[in-house]
């Protein structure tokens, strides 16, 4: 009940105004209908005998009965409305409020989560079910207690005829309850089992249908491989949820059985009673629809609580990812980061990536120093981007210190120490926004236009932007509508002058000319004399 409890609260805090008032529609909305059941045994027995009521001294005669039952269902008709508008109000801010919480979260997790397979299990489960799962919590809730309040109301009338009904009608409901129960254990149990299975069938259609691998898709002739892939999973997946549902459904099978003769007993004991004159013709019709209520009720409330144990046990999925705890956080006593750095220091540090069995980095050391451009060259597999992660603080040194102005890393604050670190990755990101956007995004805090041409210009990609349709404003890449795709090595001039647009004191440049041709090249080496001359911290990064 904990993760449920957890779930209502996390609806409530989205929307308060919506979340109150969902439960007042659903009390109204059960107790017009049971109000309209008792009205109706005074509208037959009218019509049957002729003659009017008298409640509260007061005749009421048919008529009168009818245009009561026809206002009151008026008035559940409008509630109903309302209640729906006001489900579609919390529906979307419950979405939009999870998926903020889920976005937060995964921003300010480790690097290291992304290197664990059980992570991007956490994150698949929490991510395929946080759309829906809390909200369908709430529906179960409120159908738990829009069931109680009509099951209430409808024992007390079947008691005036006999207790024996109640007894019958809660017990036909009890294999029903069991099963449900077991069914929702299976599916949750197969679900989770299967995660990686249902993760590998994602990236099979991301593979097939992603722009990034359309290329070596078709050039390689691969799309009939990773089809069959996506089918033979599938279809074992699906093979298994049928065995289940198969199996569930001969049970549900046998409830019905049970559910029908309990109804036809209760059914033969009213026309018996209705016949012999023991209750009206107005009362069998209420009894006998009562009844029928009773069932409903009590299968909606075998539904709901049902519901809510399959929902608490996926719940719990998003609720575990949510939990996951940063382990590089700041210092309590951080220090700001310097405007200024006089050098970067790796001391012996050894590193190795989470799960694997060999250090990356081993007793590793070197000194970079202001005014000057130290160079780290090394074959693939060499740690040299590990370098630049060490320093960002997106992982700590397993051993050994890195340093700035003496001062170990993890002492600065850490957003500060970022800001202070202009980066250009040699897995840039081609961000699908505008070209403005993509160079300010090196510090985005601190827009200004003539900065944006001043780094464009030093990136040698000012050219270039000037010429598309609408300059600086002009969307990049194929992504939306009126984007223009850019070279690969006009992409990494991009990289390049978002880097630059930091004004960072420490500068590290992995592989920046990778994509680059001749002329622009010896522009980017005219740049970094240009930088040594402000006196920055660069780091070169070169593959041999």
């Amino acid at each position: 009940m904990k993760q449920i409890f957890k779930a209502l609260n996390m609806i409530r805090l989205c929307d308060r105004r919506a979340f109150w008032l969902r439960i007042v529609y659903v009390v109204i909305m059960n107790v017009l209908p049971l109000l309209n059941l008792y009205i109706l045994k005074f509208l037959v027995d009218s019509v049957n005998t002729g003659e009017p009521s008298v409640i509260f001294g007061m005749e009421v005669n048919t008529f009168m009965w009818l245009g009561l039952f026809s206002f009151i269902f008026l008035l559940n008709r409008i509630v109903s409305v309302l209640n729906s508008v006001n489900n579609d109000i919390m529906s979307q801010r419950l979405v939009d409020y999870i998926s903020e919480r889920m976005q937060g979260q995964s921003a300010q997790l480790d690097m290291a989560y992304f290197d664990n397979p059980e992570y991007h299990d956490t994150y698949h489960r929490a991510q395929q079910e946080a759309s829906y799962r809390p909200i369908q919590i709430l529906n179960g809730f409120m159908g738990l207690l829009g069931s109680l309040i009509s099951i209430v109301g409808i024992m007390v009338m079947l008691a005036t005829a006999s207790g024996w009904i109640i007894v019958v009608m809660v017990a036909a409901v009890v294999p029903s309850f069991v099963v449900r129960v077991i069914k929702a254990r299976q599916i949750y149990a197969f679900r989770r089992g299967n995660t990686q299975n249902y993760r590998r069938t994602s990236y099979y259609t991301a593979l097939l249908g992603g722009r990034d691998y359309a290329k070596e898709m078709r050039t390689f002739g691969l799309a009939p491989y990773f089809r069959e892939r996506f089918v033979k999973i599938r279809k074992e997946l699906v093979k298994d949820l049928i065995k289940i549902s198969q199996r569930i459904g001969f049970y549900d099978s046998v409830c019905a059985v049970v559910e029908t003769v309990a109804l036809f007993m209760v059914t033969m004991f009213l026309i018996v009673s209705a016949t012999e004159g023991n209750i009206t013709t107005g009362s069998f019709v209420v009894l006998f629809e009562a009844f029928r209520r009773g069932q409903s009720s009590l299968s909606s409330l075998v539904s709901s609580i049902t519901g809510l144990y399959d929902n608490r046990l996926f719940i719990g999925n998003l609720f575990e990812f949510l939990d996951l705890k940063p382990s590089i956080v700041n210092a309590p006593d951080a220090k700001p980061f310097p405007k200024t750095v006089q050098s970067v220091e790796f001391r012996d540090i050894s590193f190795r990536y989470p799960k694997m069995e060999r250090d990356v980095l081993s007793h590793f050391s070197m000194t970079a120093r202001a005014g000057e451009v130290t160079q780290i060259e090394g074959e693939n597999g060499f740690g040299k981007t590990t370098l630049l992660k060490l320093l960002l603080r997106l992982y700590d040194t397993d051993s050994g210190a890195v340093l700035i102005d003496g001062v170990d890393v993890r002492k600065y604050d850490l957003k500060g120490l970022r800001r202070g670190i202009g980066a250009i990755f040699q897995d840039y990101v081609r961000f699908y926004c505008t070209a403005e956007e993509n160079i300010a995004f090196g510090d985005i805090d601190h827009y200004d236009h003539k900065r944006v041409e001043k780094v464009a210009e030093m990136a040698g990609v000012d050219q270039y932007i000037e010429c598309l349709p609408k300059g600086y404003d002009t969307p990049l890449g194929r992504m939306f509508d009126g984007g223009e795709e850019l070279s690969m090595g006009q992409w990494q001039r991009i990289a390049l002058a978002r880097q630059l647009y930091s004004d960072a004191p420490v500068l590290i440049f992995d592989e920046p000319t990778a994509w680059m041709d001749i002329p622009s090249r010896d522009r980017f080496y005219q740049t970094l004399e240009d930088l040594k001359k402000e006196k920055k911290v660069i780091i070169l990064i070169k593959h041999v």
